[in-house]
């Protein structure tokens, strides 16, 4: 199966009051967490505010750039620069959101086998106590109804039609985190070393 990431990196983090991407959590800038977690996979970026704080840092680890000059309107126009960005011959893209850097390969790797193994799958997405995280993952039958979405309709009604093809891997907090605010962020780094 031919794999594909994009990465949703294109808004303000104007509740965190500054790039949640250039914060450091262990160490590390959330973007290399993400980047590094995902390769070999090769990886879309898609920017929108301040673009030039991380294009050199994403293109330095071999991901490729798309911006999106509609980035206010949502997350929906993100996914889709990404999405007009991919090669034809993928046959599925995880969707990373750019405060989702903690999830490990292990679960990457058995979301595909999620996919592989039900071949009537569309959407695969980690699960932890009964919510659902992210990345997500999504089989390439299904991307243009994300391309065809109106002003008033969003991602959530493309998964919501396709329920009964989506299926869920366990995993663990990390995949249910939000980094939005300072106080986030000094949460979550707490959670990093326990």
């Amino acid at each position: 199966m031919k794999l594909a990431a994009i990465v949703l990196a294109a808004g303000k983090s104007s509740r965190m009051g500054a790039n949640k991407l250039l914060l450091e959590v262990g160490g590390k800038r959330v973007l290399d967490h993400i980047l590094s977690k995902l390769n070999p996979i090769p990886t879309i970026v898609v920017l929108g505010h301040r673009p030039e704080d991380i294009r050199g840092l994403t293109e330095d680890q071999g991901a490729t750039t798309v911006h999106n000059p509609n980035y206010e309107m949502g997350m929906t126009t993100s996914f889709q620069a990404g999405l007009r960005a991919l090669p034809d011959d993928i046959d599925a893209v995880f969707m990373v959101l750019s405060d989702t850097f903690g999830f490990k390969p292990e679960l990457l790797a058995r979301m595909v086998d999620g996919l592989e193994e039900k071949g009537e799958a569309l959407i695969v997405s980690p699960i932890h106590e009964s919510k659902r995280g992210h990345p997500v993952l999504f089989r390439r039958e299904i991307l243009e109804e994300f391309m065809e979405l109106g002003d008033n309709e969003t991602m959530k009604d493309v998964v919501n039609r396709h329920e009964s093809r989506h299926i869920y891997v366990e995993s663990d907090i990390w995949a249910t985190i939000d980094l939005d605010t300072p106080e986030d962020l000094e949460r979550i780094r707490k959670l990093w070393v326990s």
